[in-house]
């Protein structure tokens, strides 16, 4: 096992930056203050950097004492657009933004890996992107930064990431080769009936009752249409409509979420929720209208990249702290990045009997120990990455 060296200083400041970027929390393609505090930090440490890519993205790219491929490591830097429920220190001091997702320890990590990476610059050969990345959550940041020609601009020939996850215990490593987490699409359902008074229901057309159908309709596309081994998940996550207790309201709006790991599967959903909802309206006499929106594809771990991560990781940490788990419904936009060029993403644990709340909660946070184990995989990873 080849330990890699984070002196108790920089673990120190890795948490004070990671618990200053937590309480200035900033949404999609807005992470001026961080991407600010980020580019600073990079030429403290005299590295190269580049602000503007992709809106809000920041690079630095670090180049070794000795010629060989360019690799990327890559941190996101959005929050979420939710309240915090943490009685901490740190919390939250933009209302209704949180990072309840762990890309304000991401940032940290990637900052604390960049400073030991400084430092052991005549190991490296070849150069070391460090990719800070805007707008992963929904806002598709990196595809802005692949169109603003992040590959081509520093011959990126491969990408990896690290991910903090409080479902697995702090200090442990998932990954798999091959597809690890789904692609995503989402879609508005509107249902427009006709109002009216609701002692007289008989004139009007119910979109609620037409609503309700629907929520179980759209369940019979997994239980009945899709392969039972072919991970598929249907989710209606908000239904609208309605004012008070005597008014039939003209329409109701459903918002809904689909994830999938075949392509060939993803492409079937639209129409298929589509023929369920126009004919469960039309029996009622009502009518469906369908705004289906395309979002992130499946992120695949290039299998010998994953190979190649797993030894380095058990190698550095020991065998017993490296998993291999199965296929995760949530999305990233990671996937991107492993489109253009072979790479690896990453979880990293950082849960406890004190932090058991998982990601995107209002009460998310994590076992900050972990940050340790997670500036020392960057680390470990590069080094092996730029000498292959």
């Amino acid at each position: 096992m080849t330990a890699i060296a984070v002196p108790p200083e920089l673990i120190a400041e890795t948490i004070a930056i990671r618990r200053d970027l937590h309480a200035h929390p900033e949404l999609a393609f807005a992470e001026v203050r961080t991407a600010t505090f980020v580019a600073a930090k990079l030429r403290e440490l005299g590295i190269e950097t580049h602000e503007g890519i992709g809106g809000t993205g920041v690079v630095g790219v670090l180049a070794g004492a000795l010629p060989g491929p360019t690799i990327m490591l890559r941190a996101d830097m959005d929050a979420l657009p939710m309240t915090e429920e943490n009685d901490v220190a740190y919390v939250s001091q933009n209302p209704g933004v949180t990072h309840a997702c762990g890309h304000d320890a991401h940032v940290a990590m990637l900052l604390g890996a960049a400073s030991v990476l400084r430092e052991r610059v005549a190991e490296i050969r070849g150069r070391i992107a460090l990719v800070f990345q805007p707008a992963e959550e929904g806002g598709g940041g990196a595809p802005a930064m692949l169109k603003d020609g992040l590959i081509e601009r520093f011959g990126i020939e491969r990408a990896y990431g690290i991910h903090i996850v409080s479902m697995y215990p702090s200090g442990m490593f998932g990954l798999r080769p091959g597809p690890m987490m789904a692609a995503v699409d989402s879609f508005d359902l509107v249902v427009e009936g006709r109002g009216g008074h609701g002692a007289m229901p008989h004139r009007s057309v119910d979109p609620i009752v037409v609503a309700a159908e629907l929520v179980g309709g759209l369940q019979r596309i997994v239980s009945r249409e899709i392969d039972p081994l072919e991970p598929t998940v249907v989710t209606l996550g908000a239904i609208n409509g309605g004012t008070t207790y005597n008014v039939i309201p003209p329409r109701v709006v459903l918002k809904g979420t689909v994830r999938t790991f075949s392509e060939e599967t993803r492409a079937t959903l639209e129409g298929r929720i589509r023929r369920i909802a126009d004919h469960t309206c039309a029996a009622a006499n009502a009518t469906a209208h369908l705004d289906w929106h395309a979002s992130y594809p499946v992120t695949a771990n290039d299998p010998a990249e994953a190979e190649f991560v797993t030894r380095v990781l058990a190698e550095t940490f020991g065998a017993e702290r490296v998993v291999e788990i199965a296929p995760v419904m949530g999305s990233e936009d990671f996937s991107y990045f492993a489109q253009r060029v072979p790479a690896c993403f990453v979880f990293l644990g950082a849960g406890d009997d004190a932090h058991a709340f998982p990601n995107h909660h209002p009460a998310f946070d994590i076992d900050e120990s972990a940050m340790a184990a997670g500036i020392s995989a960057h680390v470990a990873i590069a080094l092996a990455a730029t000498g292959r």
